[in-house]
């Protein structure tokens, strides 16, 4: 999993509420288990028409926001079915942190696992940052999760909080089966001690 620790980018405003699952990677696309290539098909249901046009009128179909790493988004963002393909077309599509006033609960803890920051902050300091990503490309953000910032384009500074364990997997880069490996000594060291006192087994 990569490394995440300082974010400058593009914020795309999606002033949307209750955010599904179903509207981030609809469920034709849940055949795949790999966790590239669905990128393309993110919010398919909004970016294209029934021909599969483009819709010019959805944000992330605007040239100012084709490059965009960091969604700005309403509350109750992820809800719906507990699919972890969500994740993996937001960071496929380049989108490395997403904000909003609250998550639902299973798709925050896969965005952690798929190295995706979440941040939850209060309603007024979501609309601040919507306001600021409204201004397009020329308006970029840092994400900083060593200090725990975010700074708008005109250099406004706004904290949040994170689980310490959650921030050391992201800054380290580490998913559970890194996690696991970390503790490969320590396994090792059990396995062989119990083929010595249990032989049975």
């Amino acid at each position: 999993m990569d490394k995440f620790e300082k974010l400058t980018g593009i914020a795309a405003p999606l002033p949307l509420v209750n955010v599904d699952t179903d509207m981030i990677i609809p469920k034709q696309f849940l055949k795949t288990i790999k966790r590239s290539g669905l990128g393309v098909n993110l919010f398919d249901e909004m970016r294209y028409d029934d021909s599969g046009n483009e819709i010019p009128d959805f944000v992330l179909n605007k040239p100012q926001y084709r490059q965009a790493e960091i969604l700005v988004a309403g509350d109750n963002f992820g809800c719906g079915s507990s699919r972890e393909h969500a994740p993996w077309a937001i960071k496929d599509f380049g989108i490395r942190c997403v904000i909003a006033p609250s998550f639902a609960e299973i798709f925050y803890n896969n965005c952690f696992k798929n190295g995706i920051l979440p941040i939850r902050l209060p309603q007024e300091t979501v609309d601040l940052l919507m306001k600021d990503a409204e201004k397009g490309e020329n308006a970029r953000m840092t994400v900083d999760l060593e200090a725990q910032e975010v700074t708008t384009s005109d250099g406004e500074v706004v904290r949040f909080e994170i689980d310490p364990f959650r921030k050391h997997c992201l800054l380290e880069g580490l998913d559970d089966i890194a996690l696991t490996l970390e503790q490969a000594p320590a396994i090792d060291t059990f396995e062989s001690r119990m083929a010595q006192e249990r032989p049975w087994v």
